[in-house]
């Protein structure tokens, strides 16, 4: 049995336990107290840029279609029928007006509503037996979009996600928002490694510590301008919000030339002038300061980069957006997006892809080493010793608890939240110490939703087409005003609407049905 409120004790001292990262007490734990609470990054409008377009994703075992309705509302439905609880989509992305059941045939349009229903009539008596009318698929409790970023959430309770992300959104600007037009999004690739969640998320939140060791061959065969992996200790680590990471010190010059230092054309630095705030310019600009990895608790990473990609000393930067999904608590599936600024020039998008992949992705040279770390440490993590180890995670601090450096000033550093230079375990100390907040507090509850009743899933909970930064009511609809009302339910035929087969992308069985 594992002793929980010592491990979290143990964690917010900063010495860590060393089995968590191998434990199936604590995995239970993070499933039922932390993603079911948490706001968890699910897809970007760009994925779902038309009506009718959706993606399948995953919020650990409960799997939603993520759609963009005919209306243009953004719709996360819980990816199970109403009758038998089939998986109503197993494709992983397409286009479809409707949406079969392939067990028993049910049909629902693509913002939720049921209106297929084989046999209403003689296998329920019509509406007096099971009223169609109001029924629709389960929708996601929370949903909100931040720069095009969809998010969920499990929790019907869930602080809004602009609180949530809070001073984060000033760093996370710098990914997702170079321009008026924000990102697109290429991917995502996904694999899967056999290691512990918690292990990527805490390395891209703050561990610069790891790069002279870990990278050291990226650096010896030129990837990058810099000479040395030991410049990473010339940046500084940030924290502010829910998420923080970690920067690059830039050589002196004017905020246009840094900019173009990374690799970024005229104009896009001339975009990424009238889309920042004038202290992210600053960061920059005035500060010396460029992003590089970050974290936004609990799993969702990004990172931006400037490597070579090509035989001369031009670099070109990148964008990834990467989230580690919790498949057990030894075992993480790994969804890495290219991202990149939608005005970009297209030779700069097919180079920065380039970029990408030589670095990250499943062939990337930074993934594979990082992998064979997490992967060692987390087999290590499963046995009897480990439980006798408390891991020393107070990198930056003396014993009494003093700083090693002091944090920066609003001169030195014109960003939210804490920022320091040099080596510190700061950013891990503070993404593990709201993993000890979560599973600290009681489970979320949440009502049951009959089926058939009358007392179905309502409305449900939508987000207005592109640009929209906040969950809204789903759009007005009849189809919950009685029986016989509401597309779909004029009346009580047997018979099956937009059966599968009719015509569209993804038109078999399962999968959706473009009418």
């Amino acid at each position: 049995m594992t002793d929980q409120t010592a491990v979290l004790r143990d964690v917010r001292r900063g010495m860590i336990p060393a089995h968590i990262y191998n434990d199936t007490e604590m995995f239970a734990l993070e499933k039922e107290r932390l993603f079911a609470r948490a706001w968890m990054f699910v897809a970007h409008e760009s994925e779902i840029a038309g009506p009718g377009d959706y993606v399948v994703r995953r919020v650990l075992e409960d799997s939603f279609i993520v759609t963009r309705d005919e209306q243009g509302e953004i719709r996360a439905h819980f990816n199970m029928c109403l009758h038998r609880g089939m998986q109503v989509c197993r494709a992983e992305m397409g286009n479809a007006s409707h949406f079969r059941c392939p067990y028993h045939g049910w049909s629902y349009r693509n913002d939720g509503r049921i209106v297929g229903l084989p046999f209403h009539r003689d296998a329920y008596g019509g509406e007096a037996g099971f009223r169609r009318s109001g029924q629709r698929l389960l929708p996601a409790p929370g949903l909100a979009v931040y720069n095009g970023m969809i998010f969920i959430s499990l929790d019907e309770n869930a602080p809004p996600l602009e609180e949530f992300l809070g001073d984060f959104r000033f760093y996370l600007d710098y990914y997702t928002k170079q321009s008026p037009s924000g990102i697109e999004l290429r991917g995502p690739q996904r694999w899967r490694i056999k290691a512990n969640w918690k292990i990527g998320a805490e390395n891209f939140a703050g561990d610069m510590y790891h790069t002279p060791q870990t990278h050291t061959s990226v650096v010896e065969i030129g990837l990058f301008r810099e000479p040395k992996a030991e410049k990473r200790k010339d940046g500084c680590t940030y924290w502010a919000g829910n998420g923080g990471g970690t920067t690059y010190k830039l050589p002196p010059g004017g905020l246009d030339e840094r900019l173009r230092y990374v690799g970024y054309p005229q104009e896009m630095v001339d975009r990424m002038k009238a889309a920042w705030s004038p202290e992210q310019l600053a960061v920059i600009g005035d500060n010396g300061f460029m992003i590089s990895a970050a974290s936004l608790f609990p799993n969702l990473s990004l990172v931006h980069n400037w490597p070579r990609v090509a035989d001369s000393e031009d670099v070109l930067p990148f964008i990834s957006i990467r989230q580690w999904q919790p498949i057990s608590e030894n075992e993480t599936e790994v969804l890495s997006w290219f991202a990149v600024d939608a005005e970009a020039p297209e030779e700069f998008k097919a180079l920065s892809y380039k970029a990408y992949l030589m670095c990250f992705g499943s062939t990337g040279m930074f993934e594979q080493d990082d992998v064979e770390n997490w992967v060692s440490l987390t087999n290590t993590a499963a046995g009897p010793m480990a439980r006798r180890l408390l891991l020393n995670s107070r990198m930056g601090l003396l014993e009494d608890g003093e700083p090693v450096v002091p944090a920066l000033s609003p001169g030195q550093f014109a960003g939210p939240g804490t920022a320091r230079t040099g080596y510190s375990e700061y950013n891990q100390r503070e993404l593990l110490n709201r993993w000890a907040d979560h599973l600290e507090r009681p489970p979320a509850r949440a009502a049951s939703v009959e089926v058939g009743t009358g007392k179905g899933a309502g409305a449900g909970t939508a987000c207005a087409g592109p640009g929209s930064k906040g969950a809204a009511p789903g759009a007005a609809d009849t189809a919950g005003t009685g029986p016989g009302t509401g597309s779909g339910a004029a009346d009580d035929t047997d018979r099956t609407d937009h059966r599968a087969g009719i015509g569209g992308t993804g038109s078999a069985q399962g999968q959706g049905v473009r009418a």
